[in-house]
């Protein structure tokens, strides 16, 4: 074997311990970062099998070394693999060791699935707690949703009517039936969107098309406030976009995609990791707006048509 680093791995080697071990025997060295991003335990942890934790783990400098602001026992916990979080305690990490904005795996782990993992004295503030059992209800109540195709933006502290009167929308008053207008006129259906009030504020939503994400109803929804904005495009995935206050403040994002950055704030960090694979509920938490079922994404309460403009402006004009 003549590559002896640990380039050409795939997430599913990362579990497998013969190829770990053929690949440490040949040389590759466990300190390494692998493709410029993460030591080798860090991608075992995430990715990988306990056995391979536990093979990785016995050779590395430092069990907590840190990389992007996690620790490979962070990694573990966040990734929902207790065994591996067990098998690095095991080896001497540390499940209090302070990160990523003041969630330590530690007190992660009391916001995920298994929250007596570690024998720890740290809690969660009333507040946190009160925001993971919000995430698992909000999760429940939208279960059911198929987003393949939609599009939809979250508002804060507006209701429909404002919304209506804000995009200079027409509410239509014959019935919409949402199978027809996969078929229908492509103009007409992409400025036809659904427009619900729910606790916290508004969504908006088309079942069938981009229309409800395109840039400039979030742009006029959120004066004054914030709106979170995704297609689910079934060709490339969730495509998100943060708008405050008439100002777009992310774009092309990905929501539910569980990944924060190491300098995000307490509350964004606890949000990804509640939300990973959940792009509907993660922009409605964005937006604090809390339906209770998938009614405003599937059968809005009224359907509003916009008026003939460039949707696609990144400008209020």
């Amino acid at each position: 074997m003549t590559d002896v680093d640990w380039s050409r791995m795939g997430y599913g080697s990362w579990s497998d311990l013969a190829v770990v071990r053929e690949r440490l025997a040949a040389g590759a060295d466990p300190n390494a970062l692998v493709g410029g991003r993460g030591r080798p335990l860090h991608h075992a942890a995430w990715l990988g099998s306990s056995e391979v934790v536990t093979e990785l783990a016995r050779l590395v400098d430092d069990v907590d070394a840190v990389d992007d602001g996690r620790t490979a026992l962070w990694l573990a916990v966040h990734a929902g693999k207790p065994a591996n979080a067990r098998a690095l305690v095991a080896a001497g990490a540390d499940p209090e060791l302070p990160m990523m904005a003041g969630w330590s795996p530690a007190r992660l782990s009391l916001a995920g699935a298994t929250p007596d993992l570690f024998d720890t004295s740290v809690t969660l503030t009333e507040a946190e707690a009160a925001t993971v059992a919000e995430a698992r209800g909000l999760i429940d109540a939208l279960a059911d949703i198929d987003s393949e195709g939609m599009s939809l933006c979250c508002v804060a502290g507006i209701d429909a009517t404002e919304a209506v009167r804000r995009l200079d929308a027409t509410v239509i008053e014959d019935q919409i039936v949402v199978e027809d207008m996969w078929g229908a006129d492509e103009d007409e259906s992409i400025r036809t969107l659904g427009v619900t009030d729910v606790p916290g504020g508004l969504v908006v939503s088309q079942p069938w098309a981009y229309g409800a994400s395109m840039p400039l109803v979030a742009l006029l929804l959120s004066a004054d406030t914030v709106c979170y904005g995704m297609y689910a495009n079934p060709k490339s995935g969730n495509q998100g976009a943060a708008v405050h206050d008439g100002v777009i403040t992310g774009w092309d994002l990905h929501p539910g995609g569980g990944w924060s950055e190491a300098n995000a704030p307490t509350a964004e960090v606890l949000r990804d990791f509640l939300y990973q694979g959940h792009a509907i509920e993660y922009c409605c938490a964005y937006a604090a707006v809390r339906p209770a079922d998938a009614r405003p994404f599937t059968e809005p309460d009224r359907w509003v048509r916009l008026p003939a403009r460039d949707w696609w402006a990144v400008s209020v004009k």
